[in-house]
């Protein structure tokens, strides 16, 4: 059973006595058992070992977290692919190992560190706990380390990392994820997320190093280290400064008779939505009682994302209809993202779509920036990004206004790194979305913000309003002038990862080897682009402009008809996605058939590409 210590230690008599005759996961149990020490934790694996649950076991011990698009993410509990203590200490380790060959001075600049609110009381588990032993391990080896003294957004740490020149920073969170979840979200010394190859080159570091160090489990350094720095007065007083660089309105904003209603979903947006607001000279807004405080459980809502539309956003309609406010500002859990809904003339509540707020902060943004001193900088430096799966009205206003549009892979590592390569080239940047209620206004910080896009929409739907104009009405004006982009977005849920790989290798053999169908259903398919494996037809040389993604799926079809549409994985959940759009010229103008159109062909997609019935594929329940 290999090299398991002194042999009469506790961990290898229990081992003995229940061997479960696989040599590699006696192995990865004794490690545990020897390594771990959260007496909860350990307490699972030790039951599991008694029970003799040993595919639970291996499912537990021999695998291993890897970085997706948002950074490790899994459930809390013991493993070595579940986040918990031990998981987060080897992790931080490895970053360490590689931090010390990337940067000579990496122990003058430091590292930051921030947390949300999550928490399992089952696995003595919380993104606090789970911080503070990230910052063990820095400081046990002499980093300095900026941990920030209570919970943050999640933008507060890349945006921290730019403004103390830190070489790295680590947010602890599971942003919008169910409740067992949690994370550990890393971000560069450019405030962007890590990309390839520093998260390939971070996890073999890790893999050298799990053994803990003497000092890792010590969290009591981070009261008696004098190399630990809370940073939140500074951050906070200084992101809320810049935020004014974005804010165009504020006589405005002052003396507006609109009411805003805040739900920050229970987690950390209330206290800093409230500032922002402040810092552009508004009331503050509205807050929703029930969801105002953290609360780990999410209690009031079925699960903690703002995108699943008006099933979540309950509490917040209700308590705006009886305030009299018209829009409702909705942060998830780690106020990254946004969610916005409007009371309609017929009243009934409209929630945009993160592509319907894209348009209007594509446009809002770009509007500002005429208005304000561009006579002394040329439209050709003007940049707007999105991820290719998100919609394309951006790129329909860079053509008519003259500025320039680019799209990423998804995720928002791969817009972070993009913009601060603009921004080091002299480009001015303005703006930045994923579909998935993800926007960044400005650059101050290179990451999705849904605090700064909170106020935004407040000084939009302000300036609207002198109009006699409403949000909704707005888009319907910005589609007329610069075309209607109509997408539907959905996913379905899959948790056999077997299922998802023969779902996508029968459509790059599809009636014969290496082959793509080139129609679905009645309708025909233009091009195919599979960053995958790096094809793109549309391409002389049948390859994909973007880059190459070999851990995760997605094609995408350009149909005859106008339609782009995507599947994909998702980065962070067991989830098969669909992303489609129909993209009309601006004299083309009835909506009615593009969206009957845009209906009958995602119902085609489903049924020839997906098919779910056979594949046993869970439908979105919201």
């Amino acid at each position: 059973m290999g090299d398991h210590g002194d042999a009469g230690d506790v961990n290898s008599n229990l081992l003995i006595s229940h061997s479960t005759g696989d040599s590699q996961l006696d192995q990865a149990i004794w490690q545990w058992l020897t390594w771990d020490k959260n007496p909860k934790t350990k307490e699972q694996i030790e039951n599991l070992l008694r029970n003799g649950r040993n595919k639970e076991l291996r499912d537990r011990l021999c695998r291993r977290l890897t970085f997706g698009t948002a950074g490790l993410r899994s459930a809390m509990g013991a493993g070595f692919c579940y986040i918990n203590d031990l998981t987060v200490i080897q992790s931080t380790q490895g970053m360490y190992k590689y931090l010390e060959k990337c940067f000579p001075d990496f122990k003058q600049r430091g590292f930051v560190v921030g947390y949300d609110t999550r928490g399992q009381v089952t696995s003595s588990c919380s993104s606090l706990r789970l911080a503070k032993l990230t910052a063990a391990v820095l400081l046990a080896k002499g980093v300095p380390v900026y941990l920030f003294s209570r919970y943050v957004p999640t933008p507060f740490v890349p945006y921290a990392v730019q403004q103390l020149g830190a070489v790295a920073g680590v947010m602890i969170t599971a942003s919008h994820n169910r409740k067992e979840d949690n994370g550990y979200k890393v971000y560069w010394e450019n405030g962007a997320q890590i990309t390839s190859p520093h998260d390939k080159e971070i996890l073999k570091c890790i893999d050298e190093c799990v053994e803990p160090w003497d000092d890792s489990w010590n969290e009591n350094l981070v009261d008696t280290s004098t190399l630990t720095q809370d940073p939140l007065q500074k951050i906070c007083a200084s992101y809320m400064e810049d935020l004014k660089k974005i804010c165009y309105h504020r006589k405005l904003n002052t003396q507006t008779n609109l009411k805003f209603v805040h739900t920050s979903f229970h987690g950390v947006g209330h206290d800093y939505v409230q500032l922002a607001f402040k810092a552009f000279g508004f009331q503050p807004p509205i807050p929703v009682p029930e969801q105002k405080d953290p609360d780990p459980d999410f209690s009031t809502v079925k699960c903690p994302n703002p995108e699943e539309g008006e099933s979540v956003l309950e509490l917040s309609l209700r308590l705006a209809e009886k305030e009299g406010a018209r829009v409702v500002v909705a942060t998830d859990p780690d106020a990254d993202r946004l969610a916005v809904a409007e009371l309609q003339e017929n009243g009934r509540w409209k929630v945009f779509t993160g592509n319907e707020l894209a348009a209007l902060f594509g446009w809002w943004m770009f509007t500002c920036w005429k208005e304000n001193g561009s006579q002394d900088r040329e439209v050709r430096n003007v940049y707007m990004l999105a991820t290719t799966v998100s919609s394309k009205i951006l790129k329909a206003i860079a053509l008519k206004e003259g500025f320039h549009f680019e799209d990423t892979l998804p995720g928002f590592k791969w817009i972070g790194s993009r913009v601060k390569d603009l921004l080091e080239n002299g480009k001015e940047v303005l703006f930045a979305f994923e579909e998935s209620i993800g926007f960044m206004c400005g650059t101050s910080v290179l990451d999705k913000d849904g605090v700064s896009a909170a106020v935004v929409t407040a000084e939009m739907a302000t300036f609207l309003d002198t109009k006699n104009q409403t949000l909704a009405q707005q888009l319907t004006e910005i589609y007329k002038t610069y075309g209607y982009h109509i997408s539907k977005t959905s996913y379905f849920l899959c948790y056999d990862p077997a299922t998802i790989k023969r779902i996508f290798e029968r459509l790059r053999n599809f009636g014969s080897p290496n082959s793509y169908p080139d129609c679905c259903g009645p309708y025909s398919i233009l091009h195919v682009r599979d960053v995958t494996t790096g094809y793109d037809s549309s391409q002389l040389n049948k390859k994909s402009v973007l880059p190459v993604s070999k851990n995760s799926q997605m094609i995408t079809f350009t149909f005859q008809n106008g339609c782009v549409a995507t599947l994909r994985t998702s980065g962070t959940e067991p989830k098969i996605k669909y992303y489609a759009e129909m993209c009309a010229p601006p004299e083309q103008s009835d909506v009615a058939f593009l969206e009957e159109d845009l209906r009958k062909l995602i119902d085609a997609l489903i049924e020839n590409f997906l098919e779910p019935s056979k594949n046993g594929l869970v439908w979105r329940s919201l």
